[in-house]
């Protein structure tokens, strides 16, 4: 269940926002309140939350401190900002900080739930990006971004990968399906590539079975297979290898139930 903290150290406006959003969540999210800057930093030492509302002007630890040292977090919340004085810096301090919404007491409650379900979307796009980060190689994405300059038969071998990684590829097939010379082929694939062919073909493998892994059901051997292992226990040696974990440990840290095709 996502998580929102409400920050004031007005008892009245924060309790009206307590309430407010727990009559539109209807259970759907946790709401959480803390009475000061202070109060919200210790809370957040141990807890996470999705959404962070907090008012500007507080005793000790102010809003925009407060987002100020959110910064340091492994997952920041996204933030809204509420406030009794329409300060241009205040507010143009607040949108440096990357705060979805700066909202104006008396706060009207329509606003205040509109505010929140549009910094509950950024939110969730911005998880979903951090995932599909973590689902890409870093030196496939750079292989990728400079496909469009490599010489004509790196770039068909690259898309006859692509296409046949379920199948048992070796560098001398690929090199007679080119009409190449198996070495000449070789040098001129990490020539430009920066990587062996053999680095090529294993992270295509890995990145294709991660895809596999956090969008769909299917067993860890039927994935091997799909991706050109003849045996599991291999793959699983070869994904332990490049992702420091098990495909199993990676599919339960990173699929978003959400997202599965059963």
């Amino acid at each position: 269940m996502k998580t929102i903290l409400v920050v004031d150290d007005e008892p009245r406006t924060r309790e009206g926002v307590r309430k407010t959003l727990e009559a539109w969540s209807s259970g759907r999210y946790r709401i959480e309140t803390a009475s000061s800057g202070v109060e919200a930093l210790v809370w957040l030492q141990e807890h996470e939350a999705n959404l962070l509302v907090t008012d500007i002007r507080m005793p000790e630890i102010g809003g925009l401190d407060l987002i100020e040292r959110l910064e340091d977090m492994k997952n920041p919340p996204v933030v809204i900002v509420i406030s009794g004085h329409p300060e241009f810096d205040y507010a143009q301090k607040a949108l440096k900080f990357g705060v979805v919404e700066y909202l104006l007491k008396p706060l009207d409650k329509a606003k205040l739930v509109q505010a929140v379900e549009l910094a509950l979307q950024r939110e969730e796009k911005i998880h979903r990006i951090e995932r599909m980060e973590k689902l890409v190689d870093p030196k496939l994405m750079e292989t990728m971004e400079h496909e469009s300059a490599y010489s004509t038969p790196v770039r068909e071998a690259i898309r006859y990968l692509d296409e046949h990684l379920h199948e048992s590829v070796s560098m001398r097939d690929l090199a007679d399906h080119l009409h190449m010379n198996a070495s000449y082929f070789s040098v001129l694939f990490k020539e430009q590539t920066g990587l062996t062919f053999s680095e090529y073909l294993t992270k295509q493998r890995i990145q294709r079975a991660k895809v596999l892994l956090t969008t769909t059901m299917l067993p860890i051997a039927e994935i091997a297979e799909r991706v050109g292992y003849q045996t599991a226990r291999y793959f699983v040696k070869v994904f332990r290898e490049l992702e420091q974990v098990s495909p199993g440990q990676y599919r339960n840290n990173v699929k978003d139930s959400a997202e599965i095709i059963q």
